[in-house]
């Protein structure tokens, strides 16, 4: 396991300074920008267990907080606070990346907000944006509404999907990944939006986050 090297953010002046974790293997020959989700931050232990999984495929993590939950408040940053400190974790990682090549994404919230800053070409130097669970709709009730803009996204997009995720009903982010030029789609099969598996199953955790680092990896390697 390795120890991450801790960096700090600054967003601006109005918004401030946010906590960031870098994981960087000797062998990398990608860096991901890895935003967090609503509910938990950068060191919640599947943010944790999946930037360590990436490791062990030469993915390097630059893992960091939005505001909120820098400050520890319940609701997730609006956009106008999110976008910046997607943007501002970017330009720490390219600092970091040293000819590495740069992606970006995130898990549920965090990958949801980083689309819209790539659907407005502001994602600088990033070669391609993947999902961890995209929140297509609200629990129980689907929809494709929040797939709207991305068909404005010029890069390649990966979306990690679980077929029991209550926030993508998967026949609905099959439909949306259809129409998208840059889409790739890869199903995880029995995982809910938080890629838990039932034990009837039989896949276990673990063969969980070698298969969604494994297709990052590959996504990386093909941007």
């Amino acid at each position: 396991m390795l120890t991450p090297t801790k960096v700090k953010i600054d967003i601006s002046a109005e918004i401030g300074t946010v906590s960031g974790l870098l994981i960087k293997p000797v062998d990398a020959t990608a860096l991901l920008v890895l935003s967090h989700g609503a509910g938990a931050g950068m060191e919640h232990h599947f943010m944790q267990a999946l930037a360590q999984t990436l490791a062990t495929h030469g993915i390097a993590t630059l893992r960091f907080n939005f505001p909120y939950m820098e400050k520890g408040k319940g609701a997730p940053d609006r956009p106008k606070k999110a976008h910046p400190a997607i943007k501002a974790a970017i330009a720490v990682a390219e600092a970091h990346a040293k000819g590495l090549k740069l992606v970006a994404g995130g898990k549920s919230f965090g990958g949801r907000m980083t689309s819209q800053v790539a659907a407005a070409d502001e994602l600088g130097p990033i070669k391609g944006v993947i999902y961890f669970g995209f929140p297509l709709h609200p629990a129980g009730k689907p929809s494709t509404d929040r797939a709207a803009h991305l068909k404005d996204i010029k890069l390649p997009q990966l979306f990690l999907q679980g077929t029991r995720d209550t926030l993508a009903r998967y026949d609905l982010i099959e439909e949306v990944c259809s129409d998208l030029e840059t889409a790739t789609l890869v199903k995880m099969e029995g995982g809910d939006h938080s890629f838990k598996t039932l034990k009837r199953s039989g896949i276990s955790p673990e063969e969980v986050l070698e298969k969604l680092a494994k297709e990052t990896a590959a996504f990386a390697a093909s941007c």
